[in-house]
């Protein structure tokens, strides 16, 4: 925007009307008074003023006679309109344009923006319209196709730390790095509300800008809950998880706030997997965040933060926000994998190896420690059940003794065996569900055949055509026969037939749910 309204003056190439839109604190009406003064500096149009001359200074000081700004949301009536719009016929006093800025420019009536459109249309050569808003969808297009437009970004979050301070170095007033991104993050992309917030964060913290007083200021959540939560997490310790929620309580931090600061730290962490680059040095808790990055898979990383978007979106229509916050930290305990393996282990827990949590198997068989051995090893002594009678049907039924879960499971479920034996397995998997064919996954099957059977199992899993015959294809014809045999009840149901006779009552089908 400024390369344009530069090469614009420049060249002398000036348009009429000019709308600036954004967010509030980006600087419209900045720009506004700056382009005010290019056009009238003493110096000549140009992109450069020089901030000196009798024009510059008093409009700096709010004092140009020729420049008119007018706050629309107080006078959105068609006389304050017409009234501007006649005094726009004549010519300047002293200055070489007549300067119209007129914020929020979207609040005026319709018979006001039809009074402009008039002036728009045929302006005269020596006034200009500046026009400012943060919601240019309520503007009529005949006002829009009339200006030259101009969209103002949310200032990033490393320049408005850096303003921020530039200014507390010339003021001579202490602050850490964490406080001042703690600001701009609360700013949200507006550099007035940055500043707001800075004069508030001063008085607040008795002449210091402080992490802890800004924390307590804006009732941000301390960034070692989350970190402590994850890893928590990665213990499958939900007795420690839902004491720091208890802790947060009692301290009365919004678990709305919690969840999206979760939210964005899953999303620093995601960064540190995939581009580790993008975490700056600076920011204070990168080597936490690089160890976490080590210690989930990006798989879960990603399951974790759609749980958290979800929990946050789910929040208002829990019991209360507790436990909406602590049912969402369930659902990430819930899909935690049985075992860290041992190089993903966090560095804060000193490299020891993770205690694993195994599901209870319908055997009642014991729950060994996965090992770390290759998968071809066996991981359990359990006496050796043999195979050699079944036949490629029997993998549903297999797939259902193994001590699968989440996508491992699924994996399991879209497969189907070509070879079934006690040495060997074949899966294959349909193109339309290649995606499940990860690593990870393939490996966790490998440990439940070995375990299953009591020694090594050669798994192949590859994609490949299928019968259709699946374990989940056989699954949803199960659910299909019951819905079916619930339908077909409620409709030979002789009160629901009299219903339906007497009264011309409808049976909904979708509202029936077979009894399990």
């Amino acid at each position: 925007m400024v390369r344009a309204l530069s090469n614009a003056l420049e060249q002398n190439r000036l348009h009429h009307a000019y709308l600036f839109t954004g967010t509030r604190g980006v600087g419209k009406t900045t720009i506004a008074r700056i382009l005010a003064k290019s056009l009238n500096c003493d110096t000549g149009i140009t992109a450069a003023p020089c901030g000196t001359c009798s024009a510059c200074v008093n409009i700096d000081s709010g004092n140009f006679v020729d420049l008119i700004e007018l706050d629309a949301a107080s006078n959105t009536q068609v006389d304050n309109m017409r009234e501007l719009l006649e005094n726009a016929l004549y010519a300047p006093t002293s200055a070489r344009y007549k300067i119209y800025i007129i914020d929020e420019v979207h609040m005026l009536s319709k018979s006001a923006f039809n009074a402009m459109l008039k002036t728009l249309e045929e302006p005269p050569a020596h006034v200009k319209f500046v026009l400012a808003t943060t919601d240019p969808q309520k503007i009529p297009v005949t006002v829009l196709s009339r200006c030259l437009q101009f969209n103002l970004k949310q200032i990033p979050l490393t320049k408005i730390v850096a303003h921020l301070k530039a200014i507390l170095t010339e003021e001579k007033i202490n602050s850490d790095a964490v406080s001042l991104q703690l600001l701009a993050r609360a700013a949200q992309g507006s550099m007035r509300d940055a500043l707001s917030m800075l004069d508030q964060a001063i008085a607040f913290g008795q002449g210091e800008v402080a992490e802890a007083s800004v924390r307590e200021m804006l009732g941000a959540i301390d960034q070692n809950y989350l970190y402590d939560l994850l890893d928590s997490l990665v213990q499958n310790d939900g007795e420690k998880m839902l004491s720091i929620a208890d802790e947060m309580e009692v301290r009365s931090l919004s678990f709305d706030t919690a969840l999206q600061d979760l939210g964005a730290l899953l999303h620093r962490i995601a960064l540190a997997q995939t581009v580790p680059k993008a975490i700056a040095e600076e920011v204070p808790e990168r080597e936490r965040i690089f160890a976490l990055a080590k210690t989930f898979s990006p798989e879960d990383v990603q399951l974790f933060y759609q749980i958290a978007l979800h929990g946050r979106g789910d929040l208002s229509l829990a019991p209360d926000e507790y436990a909406g916050f602590t049912m969402t930290l369930m659902r990430m305990l819930a899909f935690m994998p049985d075992s860290i393996e041992p190089e993903k282990v966090s560095p804060r827990e000193g490299g020891k190896k993770e205690t694993t949590r195994q599901p209870i198997t319908s055997q009642k068989q014991a729950s060994p420690v996965i090992s770390a051995a290759p998968v071809e090893k066996s991981v359990s002594a359990t006496p050796t059940k043999s195979v050699s009678s079944q036949s490629c049907d029997d993998w549903p039924t297999l797939v259902e003794q193994l001590a699968l879960k989440g996508m491992a499971k699924m994996l399991a479920q879209h497969s189907e065996a070509s070879t079934l034996s006690a040495d060997r397995i074949e899966l294959c998997v349909p193109e339309i569900h290649k995606h499940l064919l990860e690593k990870n996954y393939q490996e966790k099957i490998q440990e439940a055949v070995n375990q299953h059977f009591g020694q090594p199992v050669k798994l192949k899993i590859s994609l490949g055509s299928v019968t259709g015959i699946t374990p989940a294809v056989l699954q949803q014809q199960k659910i299909d026969e019951k819905q079916s045999a619930a339908v077909a009840a409620i409709e030979s149901d002789p009160v629901v037939q009299a219903l339906v006779e007497n009264f011309d009552a409808k049976i909904i089908a979708s509202s029936i749910k077979p009894i399990e």
